[in-house]
């Protein structure tokens, strides 16, 4: 079968790491990308789970919603419909704003 080159660019610390574990393994990173593929070739998905972002980013995002949601009803403006909203934007986007 014919060989192909893949090149990967990836951080320095995380290539280290990632050699040192692979020859823990009794591998090269090659090899251990080689297996990756494999993996995902016959099951047709990446072989780990992919999630979202750790709970501390998404409470901090639900925070900042939270926080836009107060300003807003303290502004009056919580029941804006989506087309005031772009209405407003355009205003502002082309100096009509009040």
């Amino acid at each position: 079968m014919a060989q192909a080159t893949f090149s990967v660019r990836m951080d320095e610390d995380l290539k280290r790491e990632f050699d040192s574990l692979c020859t823990d393994f009794g591998m090269n990173a090659t090899t251990a990308f080689n297996i990756f593929a494999r993996a995902v070739v016959r099951e047709r998905k990446i072989p780990f789970s992919i999630q979202a972002a750790d709970e501390v980013s998404l409470n901090s995002g639900m925070n900042a919603f939270l926080t836009l949601r107060a300003e807003a009803k303290k502004n009056g403006i919580q029941d804006m419909t989506l087309d005031e909203i772009n209405e407003e934007i355009r205003k502002t986007r082309y100096g009509e704003a009040k």
